[in-house]
C-alpha cells in the first residue's frame, strides 16, 4: 500500500453470557476481544477492490452497492452486504482498494463477520468522506449479515465490536440498544476454547428457533419474550431458555460488579445447561468441552454464541488459567479426539482507525 493508505480495525466478540436473547429483545453480556480484523486500504475510483491474507479469491464490487451479496462467492458476500447497506442509508459510490486480515477464527462463534463487516463499514465511510454514528453503522452491518447469509441475525456480534471498553464486558439492552459497560474483576481470566468443530449457521435450525420464539410471543401476546414470565413459559422449552437466560445474564452482570466469581461460574454453567436441554443448540463436543472445563477447574464454562459447534467460553482466576486450559485441552482431546484451540482473551476498546 502506498503512503495514502490507511487502516481500520473491528475486534471480534465472546459473549460471556446471554444467547438468542438479542433477537428477543433481550440482554446479552459480551467483551469486544483482542482478535481483530484489519482493513488496509488506498481510497478512490468507484470499486471496492479486496484481498484478503488469509482466504483466497479477491473481490471486486461496484461502490455504489448494486451488486447482490448473495450472488457473491465466499467471504465477498460480506463485503457487498456492507457496501449495499451503507449505500442505501446514503453514502457516496466511493470505491477502494483494500487488503483484509483477520486473526478471528473463521467459524468458532467469535464473529469474524461482524469484525469484518465493521471494519470495512469505518474504511468506507472513511473513503467516502461520509460518517454514520457508532450505533447506526452498528445497525448497518448488522443489515449486511442478514443480507449476506438471510439469516435473521441480532444486533449484538455488531454492537459489541463498535462499543468495547478495554477491561469491561458490554451489559446490552437489545431493545432499547443502551450499553452499559461493567467492569471485569481484576486476576480474572475469560478463557476461550475452539471445539474444533466450526459453526456456519445457514444449515442449522438458527432461522426455526428463531420463529418459534416469535411465535411464543404472539401466542402470549407479548411484543417479544423479553416481556414473559417464568410462569408464562414454563411448559415451552425454548421460550423457557429466553426468559431464564435473561435473568441470569443481569445476574451475572451483577456478579461482576461486586466480583463475586462463585455465582457467575454457577450462571455459566447454568447457562450451558439451559442453552443444552431447553434450546437444543449444543453438541456432544461442546458438551464434553464445557465438561473438561469444569473437571479442570474453571469457575464456569458455557458454549458461547449461537451454539452448533464452535466454542466454549470459561473464566477461572488468572492464576490458575494456564493450569485449566491445559488439563481442560488434554481432557477434551482424551474424551473426543479433536484438537482444541486455546484463547486467552482480553477486553479491548471498540472499533477504530489505527495506523497504517
Amino acid at each position: 500500500m502506498g503512503a495514502m493508505s490507511r487502516a481500520f480495525r473491528a475486534p471480534g466478540r465472546v459473549n460471556l453470557i446471554g444467547d438468542h436473547t438479542d433477537y428477543n429483545e433481550g440482554f446479552v453480556l459480551p467483551l469486544a476481544i483482542d482478535l481483530e480484523c484489519r482493513v488496509r486500504c488506498v481510497p478512490g475510483g468507484d470499486v471496492v477492490r479486496l484481498r484478503s491474507e488469509e482466504l483466497p479469491g479477491e473481490v471486486e464490487l461496484a461502490a455504489d452497492g448494486s451488486a447482490e451479496p448473495r450472488a457473491v462467492a465466499g467471504w465477498g458476500r460480506y463485503a457487498a452486504g456492507v457496501v449495499r447497506a451503507l449505500a442505501e442509508r446514503g453514502r457516496p459510490p466511493v470505491g477502494l482498494d483494500g487488503v483484509v486480515s483477520s486473526s478471528v477464527p473463521l467459524g468458532a462463534g467469535l464473529s469474524s463477520s461482524a469484525a469484518l463487516e465493521v471494519a470495512l463499514a469505518l474504511a468506507l465511510c472513511d473513503a467516502a468522506d461520509w460518517a454514520l454514528p457508532p450505533l447506526q453503522l452498528a445497525l448497518a452491518c448488522q443489515a449486511a449479515e442478514q443480507e449476506a447469509t438471510g439469516v435473521p441475525t441480532g444486533i449484538m456480534d455488531q454492537l459489541a465490536s463498535v462499543s468495547g471498553v478495554a477491561g469491561h464486558a458490554l451489559l446490552v439492552d437489545c431493545r432499547s440498544l443502551d450499553v452499559e459497560p461493567v467492569p471485569l474483576p481484576p486476576g480474572l481470566a475469560v478463557l476461550v476454547l475452539h471445539s474444533g468443530v466450526e459453526r456456519e449457521l445457514e444449515g442449522t435450525e438458527y432461522a426455526e428457533r428463531r420463529a418459534a420464539c416469535e411465535a411464543a410471543a404472539r401466542r402470549l401476546g407479548v411484543a417479544a419474550l423479553r416481556d414473559a414470565s417464568p410462569e408464562d413459559v414454563a411448559d415451552e422449552p425454548r421460550a423457557r431458555h429466553v426468559v431464564t437466560e435473561n435473568a441470569r445474564v443481569l445476574a451475572a452482570a451483577g456478579a461482576l460488579r461486586a466480583d463475586d466469581r462463585e455465582a457467575l461460574g454457577r450462571l455459566l454453567f447454568e447457562s450451558h445447561a439451559s442453552l443444552r436441554d431447553d434450546y437444543e443448540v449444543s453438541t456432544p463436543e461442546l458438551d464434553a468441552l464445557v465438561a473438561a472445563l469444569e473437571d479442570a477447574g474453571a469457575l464456569g464454562a458455557r458454549l458461547t454464541g449461537a451454539g452448533f459447534g464452535g466454542c466454549v467460553v470459561a473464566v477461572a482466576d488468572e492464576a490458575a488459567a494456564p493450569g485449566v486450559l491445559a488439563r481442560a485441552a488434554e481432557d477434551y482431546r482424551a474424551r473426543t479426539g479433536r484438537e482444541p484451540t486455546p484463547y486467552t482473551c482480553r477486553a479491548v476498546d471498540g472499533a477504530g482507525e489505527e495506523d497504517a
